[in-house]
């Protein structure tokens, strides 16, 4: 943990993921880092490779193209799409006070996709809890006004409870001060 321009940083991790705080410029920001593993990228190289010798063997081969050769085309672009790496390097929430929330995605390919939830809109944070038979896992979420469906907060990420649970209450604190001060305003009557 370090210093961040006068302010504290504060940080969790675990074996994939790593939680960050701090503020900056009057902005609360959360945001949660995937660790690049070399032998995932590895594992994807080799999966892209076994489908491009897949498919350029089917393709070149003096037979024509038939059944077994799309089974195994489609077999090894199953095996490349499994073992495809990650694109995204992190993901943050940035609380901004007087105007709202921004959301934001950044790829290892330097691309940034960022999402502005302005603060009228945010009813309420929610932590939610994605069961399948196979996993269970939590994720964050806000619950918006005139929306249907639950805007994830981490889209591509599924970092663990403890690192949610401090965004959760800081998004709480958010909301409820909007609320207390929309509440102190006079009443015409």
């Amino acid at each position: 943990m370090g210093s961040y321009m006068g302010q504290q940083e504060h940080g969790i991790s675990d074996g994939l993921y790593t939680y960050k705080h701090h503020r900056e410029g009057g902005a609360d920001i959360h945001v949660i880092f995937v660790k690049k593993s070399k032998f995932r990228v590895l594992l994807s190289y080799m999966g892209t490779m076994f489908l491009l010798a897949t498919v350029c063997c089917a393709l070149l081969s003096k037979d024509s193209l038939c059944l077994g050769s799309l089974w195994s085309i489609s077999f090894a672009s199953i095996i490349a799409k499994c073992l495809r790496c990650d694109p995204v390097k992190k993901e943050s929430l940035v609380i901004m006070p007087t105007f709202g929330v921004q959301l934001e995605q950044h790829f290892w390919s330097g691309r940034v996709h960022r999402k502005f939830v302005p603060i009228g809109k945010i009813l309420k944070p929610v932590l939610n809890e994605h069961v399948t038979p196979v996993s269970c896992y939590c994720n964050l979420a806000l619950l918006l006004r005139e929306e249907y469906d639950l805007m994830l907060v981490f889209k591509n990420l599924n970092p663990p409870v403890k690192m949610l649970v401090p965004i959760w209450k800081a998004l709480c604190a958010f909301v409820d001060s909007k609320t207390l001060s929309d509440s102190a305003l006079p009443q015409s009557t």
